[in-house]
């Protein structure tokens, strides 16, 4: 597999180890000031804010993107929905990440997904296509000539068709939005990475956590970024129902997909062990991060 995964290393020290949870019942993923944060949660600001914050704790994205770098950029661009319904990533985050990956030297950003609904309808309603090529991404569907298979040799899936841009590019920011999901119970980073995957996607429903395990185990982004400034709350994946979009002005961002969406999960009121594949995935050793000790920087706008 070509693609260059970058790996963000973050230690823990002893003394200055992540302020246990159960301290804390009000706030219980605290961390400790002198630790840098495995993960960082934002709310009660606009989106180009929220990311502005959680880039800044994080370090500043040339953390994560090297001058040079063909990045692509993974956003939700499934459903043939318009903005305010939240079943796709908010354009104005993913028009403003394109230009902050230029501005870290990125040499070229590729912005698709592997739509549900009509490909050219989702791009156009979403309003992604026009965000992202405003800021100078490459904007282009998904083609099914471009798939390539690659060994997988989990437990369950031995090989997969995954998007050859994706498995290309030096850097990948998977941009799910955060959503209820009738099969899976919500949908954050994990399961937005379908979107590059190429095959009979319904063949993994059944035994689906274990499958998209396997599978994501080898496609991991670089960074996840969750776009939780609105949350589709029941009635997903693909919405539609305005009576079902909660607006939380919040942005969950980790160099762990896991890791992140273990934060998600608290926007819908859920535990790990409510969400099998969340679950599934930190048992079969997908997360960067202990779980139990992760270190969370809370920012609130405002």
């Amino acid at each position: 597999m070509k693609r260059r995964r970058f790996l963000k290393t973050a230690t823990i020290g002893g003394a200055a180890a992540t302020l246990m949870p159960q301290l804390f019942p009000k706030y219980p993923f605290l961390y400790a000031q002198n630790n840098p944060p495995q993960a960082v949660w934002v709310e009660n600001g606009e989106p180009l804010d929220l990311l502005d914050a959680a880039l800044k704790e994080l370090g500043g994205l040339r953390q994560f993107i090297a001058r040079g770098d063909v990045v692509v950029i993974k956003p939700n661009i499934g459903w043939d929905r318009r903005p305010e319904l939240a079943a796709n990533t908010n354009p104005e985050l993913i028009g403003d990440l394109v230009k902050r990956c230029y501005e870290a030297g990125a040499k070229t950003v590729k912005v698709f997904d592997r739509t549900c609904n009509n490909p050219r309808r989702c791009y156009r309603n979403s309003k992604i296509e026009e965000a992202a090529k405003k800021a100078g991404a490459e904007v282009f569907q998904i083609r099914k000539n471009r798939f390539k298979e690659i060994a997988i040799n989990g437990k369950v899936i031995k090989k997969w068709p995954i998007y050859e841009d994706y498995l290309n590019a030096d850097k990948v920011i998977n941009v799910p939005i955060a959503k209820h999901h009738s099969l899976a119970k919500v949908t954050l980073g994990l399961k937005n990475l379908m979107g590059v995957m190429g095959g009979n996607r319904g063949s993994l429903h059944n035994n689906f956590a274990l499958k998209i395990a396997d599978i994501d185990r080898k496609i991991l982004p670089t960074l996840t970024i969750i776009d939780a400034y609105r949350i589709l709350t029941a009635n997903g994946p693909q919405g539609g129902n305005p009576d079902y979009v909660k607006l939380s002005k919040t942005l969950i961002a980790s160099s762990c997909t896991v890791s992140a969406d273990y934060l998600g999960l608290q926007l819908f009121g859920h535990k790990l062990d409510d969400v099998e594949h969340i679950k599934v995935a930190a048992e079969e050793g997908l997360a960067k991060f202990d779980l139990n000790h992760l270190n969370v920087k809370r920012v609130k706008l405002g």
